[in-house]
């Protein structure tokens, strides 16, 4: 679309919705995202999803199921931070609070976000403070990563050094999803971090977001959802995860390829089951 502006891009998505029985939102920048979405959600009765909020958020949900199953902890004690407070960095937060993730810090360029802030925040911010840092942790992403057990990064590249990863706790998670250049050159990880995923294709672990869809609209299209809720999109990361067997489960395969085709019919089917389970299917 040819515009910025909220009020815009709300009406035209409603004018063209009628012959739709989805809308996938992308590449809308933060804050705008989230009041794009949430009045479109309201005003609609399809399914509206923002690509770079949830889709990354199922997908390194995914990702971390199968790091607990792995690792044989579980993923609600996982002390967790973010870098990152954009579309994906809070989705992602969002994601793993309501999944029941306890520890979740949110850093941005000014350090950790914590309820009482003052320096650069807004009204999403502020909402995100409310729910996280239980230990109102302050300072900077360093700080934050004292005895952390997982890393994720959805910011920008070279935020993290090797010192970073070795205050972490014992056999330290690190996604630096940054795309093309992450967080932290892969080649500084790999020697110090138990599990590193990255957003690339050209090393293991690749979290792309192109493992929850098409599954996830071809579920709700399959029962021609009137919406979409948590309980879908958690479904959805299970069926990622558990696409990989107990016995395939590997610090370099925690995540299935996105050319694996069990992956689609996977999450299709269970998100239909869902939508069913929860009121939102139309038969």
């Amino acid at each position: 679309l040819k515009t910025t502006v909220p009020d815009e891009i709300v009406n035209t998505v409603k004018n063209i919705s009628i012959p739709f029985g989805g809308i996938n939102l992308e590449d809308i920048s933060a804050p705008r995202c989230f009041e794009i979405e949430e009045r479109l959600r309201r005003e609609l009765d399809i399914p509206v999803i923002h690509d770079d909020q949830h889709g990354t958020a199922v997908v390194v949900l995914a990702a971390l199921i199968n790091v607990s199953r792995l690792l044989k902890k579980n993923i609600k004690k996982f002390r967790v931070v973010i870098s990152g407070a954009g579309a994906a960095g809070m989705a992602n937060a969002n994601m793993l609070s309501l999944y029941g993730v306890k520890d979740i810090i949110v850093c941005d360029r000014k350090g950790a976000i914590y309820d009482g802030r003052r320096g650069d925040m807004n009204p999403y911010k502020k909402a995100l403070a409310k729910k996280t840092n239980p230990r109102d942790v302050k300072g900077s992403i360093s700080d934050a990563l004292k005895d952390a057990n997982v890393f994720i990064g959805l910011s920008v590249p070279n935020v993290i050094t090797k010192d970073d990863i070795r205050k972490m706790s014992k056999e330290p998670v690190v996604f630096a999803l940054a795309n093309p250049e992450p967080e932290i050159a892969p080649e500084d990880a790999f020697p110090i971090a138990r599990i590193l995923a990255t957003g690339r294709s050209d090393y293991p672990n690749q979290i792309n977001n192109m493992l929850s869809f098409p599954g996830i609209f071809r579920g709700l299209l399959d029962v021609r959802a009137k919406g979409v809720n948590e309980e879908i999109k958690f479904a959805a990361a299970e069926a990622i995860a558990h696409t990989i067997k107990d016995d395939e489960l590997h610090e370099d395969y925690i995540i299935p390829s996105g050319f694996d085709r069990k992956v689609v019919s996977s999450v299709a089917h269970a998100v239909a089951e869902t939508a069913r389970k929860t009121g939102l299917a139309r038969h």
